[in-house]
């Protein structure tokens, strides 16, 4: 971990580029982020080999359950958030304001705070057919969270043929980078 004063919290949902998330977080950490991993519940039991490996990578516990109320944060406080993979859950979760896992919640309550968020959706083409995820896209971005969803974002591809190396993890961290306050 390199030391730096800026905090990107990385989150994700159970999606097939969460796989590469440690890449994500090299990648991330070399352009001088702090990062914080947190993960939607089923993603954590995607990831449960690595969780260890995670969090001696960025030096914090990875989360993906909310603390307990009394007990002190165990991350600093973010500057950026980015949520990628955003799965059709997630989206529709935190657009609707249901916090019922940890990351969903810490990005509903960002907008609150003002942190910058950008998020990616990760869905497929049969997903984006449901009308509700053109409702909550467009939720969230009314909501001032930066959505990379369509040209120069994620693309939905048809169901079961899903392309996790094209996913746009680079237009991801830039959008962070371009969000982050001066």
């Amino acid at each position: 971990m390199t030391s730096t004063s800026r905090t990107l919290y990385l989150f994700g949902s159970a999606a097939p580029p969460i796989f590469d998330i440690a890449k994500v977080i090299e990648t991330a950490q070399a352009d001088g982020w702090d990062v914080c991993l947190g993960l939607t519940p089923t993603a954590a039991r995607w990831l449960t080999e690595s969780l260890d490996g995670l969090a001696a990578l960025t030096g914090h516990p990875v989360r993906s359950e909310y603390k307990l109320p009394g007990e002190p944060d165990a991350w600093p406080k973010a500057d950026v958030i980015l949520f990628a993979p955003a799965t059709f859950n997630s989206l529709n979760s935190w657009a609707l304001g249901i916090t019922s896992s940890f990351v969903v919640g810490v990005v509903a309550e960002g907008i609150g705070k003002g942190i910058p968020t950008v998020t990616v959706p990760c869905v497929n083409a049969a997903y984006a057919a449901h009308r509700q995820l053109d409702r909550s896209i467009t939720e969230l971005r009314e909501q001032g969270i930066t959505v990379l969803y369509g040209e120069g974002g994620f693309v939905p591809n048809p169901a079961g043929s899903g392309k996790p190396k094209a996913y746009p993890w680079d237009a991801a961290l830039a959008a962070a980078k371009e969000s982050a306050p001066a």
